[in-house]
């Protein structure tokens, strides 16, 4: 017999792990603090791993409507010239597809259709905080803590030792309105530049640096560097930039899991630097791993089952985020030495 279960938080990790739980036969509630989803056009790049629990999920199809592949990416110096390739032809040699991108507001369409196409007892709620989580545990089966990087759910019941940490470093994001013709990184002393495909005619930049408050300070320290990293900068309007510093979930939690009733997933358990890329694969990945476990087990047994989970999938994704935060110290650092061995480690060919 299915159970009743709460997920706070309707990001890509929150409504995956609906969708999940609704397909087991769950009556399932849905907390969101935003009015409304965030929906900016970051990029997320979908792993064929991902891409597989999507389709287990069935949002595959949908998803891959407004996907488009990403194939091949150079990381260059700031003059241009290439030093390495991106993995991208290896991992579609291994996986026969290719890495996708989506836009986020397109993922989070597919997700929500998809949500709703389950029909039964699902609701979704915004504006809504999870003020009182001691009570939602009391109230509910299960109880998901989807709600990112400062998460009430687990602040609530495993406490402060693990919070968002700063590093030091400053991101901006964006959308601009051509195709660059070029994708990759660049990197420079201190500071790196990215820019990948996001849909036709339109390209998908971020970059960052120790620090920078305005557009224009940004722009300055990349006045010099090669095109279309100025281009982009130039006529990209500073108004739908998103500027934000970068964290980490950190100490890494000792568990995923709680009192045999609470599970958490992607950024609530294991917020990591975007450097790798995999922030919306491993919410992906948690989500389908969990609920395939609550399916597998039932109400009956769930606290196997988050066991379950918790063995499938803490290890593994700690095992990127501390990768990503190891690559970011390497891609920021002013130290060429340390940089050239992090271009060596990515090098194919």
């Amino acid at each position: 017999m299915a159970g009743t279960a709460v997920v706070v938080g309707a990001g890509v990790g929150g409504l995956a792990t609906a969708i999940g739980l609704r397909g087991a036969g769950w009556r399932v509630s849905v907390l969101e603090r935003r009015a409304e989803p965030e929906r900016y056009g970051t990029a997320f790049g979908i792993h064929p791993t991902a891409q597989a629990a999507l389709d287990r999920l069935g949002v595959g199809e949908a998803f891959r409507r407004r996907a488009v592949p990403y194939r091949s990416a150079r990381i260059r110096t700031p003059r241009g010239k290439v030093l390495a390739s991106l993995p991208l032809e290896r991992i579609e040699r291994r996986a026969g597809r290719p890495e996708l991108l989506i836009s986020r507001p397109h993922l989070l369409d597919a997700l929500l259709a998809r949500l709703a196409a389950l029909g039964g007892e699902v609701t979704v709620r915004a504006g809504v905080e999870a003020h009182d989580v001691p009570a939602l545990v009391a109230e509910h089966d299960l109880v998901v803590g989807a709600d990112g990087i400062g998460s009430a759910v687990r602040t609530a019941l495993l406490g402060g030792r693990s919070g968002p940490r700063r590093i030091g470093t400053v991101a901006w994001i964006g959308i601009a309105d051509f195709e660059s013709g070029i994708h990759g990184e660049t990197w420079g002393r201190g500071r790196f530049f990215g820019m990948t495909p996001v849909e036709p005619g339109r390209t998908n930049w971020y970059a960052t640096v120790p620090e920078a408050t305005t557009a224009e300070e940004l722009r300055d320290r990349f006045a010099g560097w090669h095109e279309p990293i100025p281009r982009i900068l130039a006529e990209t309007d500073p108004a739908t930039w998103i500027r934000y510093e970068m964290r980490h979930l950190f100490p890494a939690l000792r568990s995923f899991v709680h009192g045999g009733k609470v599970a958490l997933v992607g950024d609530a358990a294991h917020a990591m630097t975007p450097n790798l890329g995999q922030g919306a694969c491993t919410a992906i990945l948690d989500a389908e791993a969990l609920t395939r476990a609550v399916a597998r087990h039932g109400r009956a047994t769930l606290p196997e089952a988050l066991r379950a989970y918790d063995t499938e999938r803490r290890r593994a994704a700690q095992r990127v985020a501390f990768g990503s935060r190891t690559l970011h110290r390497f891609m920021s650092t002013d130290h060429t030495r340390l940089r050239n061995a992090a271009i060596s480690a990515l090098r194919v060919g």
